[in-house]
C-alpha cells in the first residue's frame, strides 16, 4: 500500500485522491450518454426524417452530395477505408482518454479547461440528439451512400448511438482535441500532428457515411463555442467577483 501512495505522489500531479475523481467525472459522463442514448431509440421515426431533411437540404444548397465524394476517394483504397473506419472507432473514447491522460500527467496546468471543454461540448451534442435526433447516411443506402464501418457489430451497438448525427461529437472532439495538443506540445512536429487531427478525423467521419458535412459543420460551432465558453467563463466570473465589494458599497 506504502508503495502504491509513492507512486501516486511520484506520477500523479495531485495524488490519487484527485485522479480518482477526474475518472468518476470522466465515467459519470459516459453513463449519462447512455442514458440520453436509450431517449432516442424511442424515435426512429424523427430520427430517419430528420436525416433525410439534412439530406434534402444539402441537395438544395449545394446540388450535389459532398459525402459521396468523400465516400468514392476513400473506396478507391482499401488501405485508406480501413484507416478511416479505424479512425472513426478510436477518434473519441480511445484518443480523447489518452489525451486527457497525456494533459493531466505532463501539462497538467492546461487539463482542468481541456477536460471542462471537452465536457461542455458533449453536453451541447446531447442536448442536439435528444432535440433532434438525426439518422446517420449509412441508413440511406438508396441515396448512394455505403456503410464503411459495421454497424452490426455488438459492441458498436452496445457502446453507439444510432441516431446521434448532428451535432458531430466525433467532429468536436477532435477540433478541441487538436486545439488543446497544438498548445501544449513543445515540438514543432507534434503540433503539426495535432493541427491536422481534426481534419483528419472530419474526412474520416464523412468518409464511412457516418456524418453528413452539415453534421461535421455543427459539430466543428460546437467546438468553438466550448473553447470561447471556457476562456471567457473564468474571465467573468474574476470580473462579478471584483464587483461585489462595489455593490455593497453602494447598499
Amino acid at each position: 500500500m506504502e508503495r502504491v501512495a509513492a507512486l501516486g505522489r511520484r506520477v500523479l500531479p495531485r495524488g490519487w485522491r484527485d485522479f480518482a475523481i477526474q475518472l468518476v467525472i470522466w465515467f459519470g459522463f459516459y453513463f449519462t450518454y447512455l442514458g440520453v442514448r436509450h431517449l432516442t431509440y424511442s424515435t426512429p421515426g424523427k430520427a430517419l426524417g430528420n436525416g433525410l431533411r439534412v439530406i434534402s437540404l444539402e441537395q438544395r444548397l449545394t446540388h450535389h452530395l459532398f459525402e459521396l465524394t468523400v465516400e468514392r476517394v476513400a473506396d478507391s483504397s482499401s488501405l485508406l477505408l480501413t484507416a478511416a473506419a479505424w479512425t472513426y472507432w478510436n477518434s473519441e473514447f480511445t484518443v480523447i482518454g489518452l489525451a486527457l491522460l497525456w494533459v493531466y500527467l505532463r501539462r497538467h496546468e492546461g487539463f482542468t479547461r481541456f477536460r471542462n471543454t471537452i465536457l461542455l461540448a458533449n453536453i451541447i451534442g446531447l442536448v442536439g440528439f435528444l432535440l433532434m435526433p438525426t439518422a446517420p447516411p449509412w441508413m440511406f443506402p438508396h441515396m448512394g451512400f455505403v456503410d464503411g464501418v459495421n454497424h452490426s457489430s455488438a459492441l458498436l451497438k452496445t457502446l453507439g448511438n444510432p441516431y446521434a448525427a448532428m451535432p458531430s461529437l466525433h467532429a468536436a472532439d477532435a477540433l478541441i482535441v487538436g486545439w488543446f495538443l497544438v498548445s501544449t506540445s513543445k515540438t514543432l512536429w507534434a503540433k503539426a500532428l495535432w493541427a491536422l487531427w481534426p481534419l483528419w478525423v472530419w474526412f474520416c467521419v464523412i468518409a464511412t457515411a457516418n456524418h453528413y458535412l452539415l453534421d461535421v459543420l455543427a459539430g466543428i460551432g460546437v467546438a468553438v463555442a466550448a473553447i470561447l465558453a471556457t476562456a471567457w467563463t473564468p474571465r467573468v466570473l474574476t470580473r462579478i467577483r471584483g464587483l461585489g465589494p462595489a455593490i455593497a458599497n453602494l447598499l
